[in-house]
């Protein structure tokens, strides 16, 4: 017996959600997008990285595209054939892994150094 499949959402539905929940990321040609900037190469390899695991775990998998210092990542859901709920699932919680700044939310954990030799990723302000 096939499962049911997720819902697809519509465009208007999308764009408001992403405006309200996901403000870096835009809805182009059927699929969610973020582009993320890092410092280099190595910056570039941990994101696609730190991606693949989250998509791996949650078994909902991105199409990715990187260059030298910049990371793009496409959601749709594959077998619902759109946007559905799972792909702004995981939306936020690669937001959440990749876009952590400890050295913003203070404690023991200080973030990367301001030295540009220890740069990684260009965070959003």
């Amino acid at each position: 017996m096939a499962e049911p499949r997720d819902p697809i959402l519509d465009d208007a539905t999308i764009v408001e959600r992403l405006a309200r929940e996901l403000p870096a990321w835009r809805l182009e040609d059927g699929w969610i997008k973020r582009t993320y900037k890092t410092s280099g190469w190595k910056s570039t390899l941990m994101v696609i990285n730190t991606v693949g695991h989250l998509a791996e775990a949650a078994w909902h998998h991105p199409d990715l595209t990187a260059s030298y210092a910049w990371v793009e990542v496409r959601l749709t859901n594959h077998a619902a054939k759109g946007v559905t709920e799972k792909d702004f699932a995981l939306a936020r919680k690669i937001e959440e892994v990749v876009g952590w700044q400890p050295g913003a939310e203070g404690g023991a954990l200080e973030g990367t150094p301001t030295d540009p030799r220890f740069a990684y990723i260009k965070y959003d302000k």
